[in-house]
Parts: structure tokens; C-alpha cells; sequence
């Protein structure tokens, strides 16, 4: 946890859990239950960082939560997870028929902490990039469909708090920002390991509309659905540059990658907001939430 954000523990998740159970509730969980870390620092170094939050930490969180979920019945969705020694966790919790999913992101399918150079503090975010040989069993778990969906976790911040010139991973903001970017990174590495356009759009549209309970107007082309659509060049090459971030903050680990795929154009309930580079004036959402899903059905 962090002072505006403080953590939970399993006292607080015993009474939250049966609540959440009865109303139907799904618990998103930040798996992380602090406890022995590895030495860390010197912090300039990204494997200083790495070792001060190590996999232990997610694998006992996530047991926890199965644990939790098979008493109470509660749904429980890990957010975020990072960590592949606790995908045998999630497959016992799958395996019991428990309520219970779990998601991983862009980074931790694209990046590997063995390429993470000293001071490269966007890299920085919470549970931590991890090596490589970890991030193949998160692309495994993928294509088995024992993690459910990939969610962008998109968490930016002003350049001053990823401390670029000090490079201080224990001062630096703890979050990627790389939506812009997510379809693209994620395409890549689907398009290496042989997988096609169809789970890109299961795992990153179909998977997330259904879990947020807004399937019945998002996350597939069907008639009566929002026509929400992307026009995306599965074989174009992309390298993206600072200048050509669209985020508010520009501070992206994925610039000076490349990258395969682009996206062309973006329809949002039929009309065009985003094409050749430059969105047209918006607001243009709704709120998403399963009560409004619901009244514009």
C-alpha cells in the first residue's frame, strides 16, 4: 500500500468478502502479501529493485486468495500479476470451479528484467517486471486460457516522479504507462509465439467487456453492440518516439521499441475519434458502468 492507497490484510478481506459475496460482487486484488525480501539496491540498479518485492510475495497472496474465495464463495480477480509461480494457484482455484480469474498486462508479457538498464526507472511498476524465463510461463498460461484476459494497468505520471535524472528505482513512481501502445506490444508478442488477431481480440475486448459485465454492448462486433472498432494493420512496423505519445505524460518505456502493428483509425459507438495520428475533439464516453450498460440496452 502507499499513504493515499493503504494495503489490506486478511482480517480486512474476512469481512469484506462475505459482503461482496451477497451482493454479487467481484474483489479486485493487488496481490502482494509483504513479507522476507531479497538485499536490495544499490537502487540504481533495476535488479535492486526486483529483489526487494520477489515472486514470493505475489505466489502466498494469491494462495491466500483462493483460500479466501473457496470459504467465502466471494468472486476474486487478481489484477496485474506478474509473478508465474502463482499460476498454480490460479489453476487450483480454476480446477475446484471457484469464482476466480485472474489478468496479466503488456509490460509483463513484453519486457524482461534481464534488459532492464541501471537507472531506466520507467520500467518501474508494482508487482515488478520479471525475467524472462517468467514471462514465457505468463505467455503458456495465456494461450491455455488459465490467465483470463490482458488488461492495460495503465498508471502514468509526471516525468519529475520517475525520477529521470536520478534514476532512483526506490524513489520512482511505480506504474507504467503504455496504453497507447498495449495492442501493438501485445500483437508482437502473439504474432512470435504463433498466436493469431482472434485471441488478441478475446483476451483484450471479448474477455474484459464480459468481466465488467458490459458484454452485452462491448467487447465483440455483433449486430446491436456499440460499433467500437479498430482499424489495425496487423504488419505494419511502429517504433514509437516520445514526440508521438499521446498520453498526457510522455514518459513510456516502450519508446525506441519495434514494434508490430498500428493502429489506423478508432470508431467509438460508430463515430470516428481517432485516425492518421490525432484524435478530434472529445469527450466522447459514457459511463461504464453495469447500471448504464444495462439502461441503454
Amino acid at each position: 500500500g502507499v499513504d493515499e492507497f493503504p494495503h489490506v490484510g486478511e482480517a480486512d478481506l474476512r469481512l469484506a468478502m462475505p459482503v461482496l459475496a451477497r451482493l454479487g460482487l467481484p474483489l479486485l486484488v493487488h496481490a502482494e502479501l509483504e513479507g522476507p525480501a531479497g538485499p536490495a539496491g544499490p537502487w540504481r540498479r533495476y535488479e535492486g529493485y526486483l529483489a526487494s518485492r520477489p515472486r514470493d510475495w505475489e505466489d502466498r497472496a494469491v494462495a491466500l486468495m483462493v483460500r479466501l474465495c473457496r470459504e467465502t464463495r466471494c468472486r476474486v480477480h487478481i489484477v496485474h500479476l506478474s509473478s508465474s509461480g502463482a499460476l498454480a494457484s490460479v489453476a487450483e482455484a480454476k480446477k475446484e470451479g471457484l469464482p476466480f480469474t485472474a489478468e496479466t498486462c503488456p509490460h509483463y508479457l513484453t519486457f524482461a528484467s534481464e534488459d532492464v538498464a541501471d537507472g531506466a526507472t520507467p520500467f518501474k511498476c508494482a508487482p515488478p517486471i520479471r525475467e524472462r524465463e517468467n514471462r514465457e510461463k505468463l505467455w503458456d498460461a495465456l494461450r491455455s486460457g488459465l490467465l483470463d484476459m490482458v488488461v492495460s494497468d495503465h498508471s502514468p505520471c509526471t516525468p519529475a516522479l520517475k525520477d529521470l535524472e536520478g534514476g532512483d528505482f526506490a524513489k520512482a513512481w511505480g506504474g507504467i504507462a503504455g496504453l497507447q501502445y498495449s495492442l501493438s506490444a501485445v500483437w508482437t508478442g502473439m504474432a512470435e509465439r504463433g498466436l493469431g488477431l482472434d485471441a488478441v481480440a478475446h483476451l483484450m475486448s471479448q474477455a474484459p467487456a464480459h468481466f465488467a459485465g458490459l458484454s452485452g454492448r462491448k467487447g465483440s462486433i455483433a449486430f446491436g453492440k456499440d460499433a467500437d472498432l479498430v482499424v489495425f494493420d496487423p504488419e505494419a512496423v511502429v517504433t514509437p518516439e516520445r514526440s508521438e505519445v499521446l498520453h498526457r505524460h510522455t514518459v513510456t518505456p516502450y519508446c525506441g521499441m519495434r514494434l508490430k502493428g498500428a493502429v489506423k483509425s478508432v470508431y467509438l459507438r460508430g463515430k470516428r475519434i481517432y485516425h492518421g495520428g490525432a484524435f478530434k475533439d472529445g469527450p466522447w464516453g459514457r459511463p461504464a458502468n453495469r447500471l448504464a450498460a444495462e439502461a441503454v440496452r
